[in-house]
């Protein structure tokens, strides 16, 4: 293609663009970065087939930037806040939103109560999709909004599957706000919960961010079975007591399968 096409707009193919070395080497390491955990600068060089000290100015450039950060005790490194925020922006724009839509719009149907999406940012989880129930009072999430981990049930769903030492990591700074007299006081008993969350397979936030609010959500997995999303519906208490907290815990459950099996996941349980 000539100059003069290419400066006209015309879209020029990937294999006639050279590629920028310096953001190649930038992203490799990057991306050695996004495999999860915190690891050593020998680690991300290795990974990387880089030099220490090449591997070294690229991660001090990551972390001025905030896409990558040290841990000051250990000297590990770990994915920064920006690349998060980076994920959470693919992950609203990804198909994740339309392949849960129907189900959603399945389970507001059935439960005539809101339903939710989110994913996790962080300690935090971000709402990426919503479908509304038709009732006068309904609970509303603004779409973006974050919320902690530790005292919704999206939350309790995103991190209970992952191991708890990276658990630990994640929560090791957070101060356990009291929201409610039902909050989760600490990461211990966080723990404690997301292994009752694995055990029975959904979540329950029973007034934990907010008084007279309960809520069940379930997991939505990926083709590898990673939980890579939540699915939730929320109401007043008044409308969801606890003797519904099992039957609304299914309902969830066989949404979030269906929206699961679109993604690719096979479940091998009966």
């Amino acid at each position: 293609m000539s100059d003069a096409a290419a400066k006209r707009g015309r879209v020029r193919t990937r294999t006639s663009v050279p590629a920028v070395r310096a953001l190649e080497r930038g992203l490799m390491v990057l991306e050695a970065l996004g495999g999860g955990g915190d690891v050593m600068l020998s680690d991300v060089a290795r990974s990387t087939g880089l030099t220490c000290s090449t591997t070294f100015r690229l991660l001090e450039t990551l972390c001025q930037r905030g896409y990558a950060q040290q841990d000051g005790d250990t000297g590990r490194y770990r994915l920064g806040a920006s690349a998060i925020q980076i994920g959470a922006a693919y992950a609203a724009g990804t198909p994740l939103p339309e392949a849960a839509n129907g189900a959603m719009e399945k389970l507001v149907a059935l439960t005539n109560e809101t339903a939710n999406l989110a994913v996790l940012d962080g300690p935090h989880a971000v709402y990426i999709h919503q479908v509304e129930s038709l009732r006068s009072v309904r609970m509303f999430t603004e779409l973006g909004a974050r919320t902690p981990v530790y005292c919704t049930g999206v939350g309790k769903v995103l991190l209970a599957w992952r191991p708890v030492e990276e658990v630990s990591r994640l929560l090791a700074d957070v101060e356990f706000e009291k929201f409610t007299p039902h909050t989760i006081p600490n990461l211990k008993s966080f723990l404690a919960e997301l292994q009752r969350v694995r055990g029975q397979g959904y979540a329950v936030d029973d007034q934990e961010r907010e008084l007279g609010v309960r809520c069940a959500t379930a997991p939505v997995r990926d083709l590898r079975g990673a939980v890579v999303a939540a699915i939730s519906v929320s109401a007043p208490v008044s409308r969801f007591p606890k003797k519904l907290i099992a039957q609304r815990a299914r309902e969830v459950a066989c949404a979030a399968d269906a929206i699961s099996l679109r993604l690719g996941y096979a479940s091998t349980s009966k």
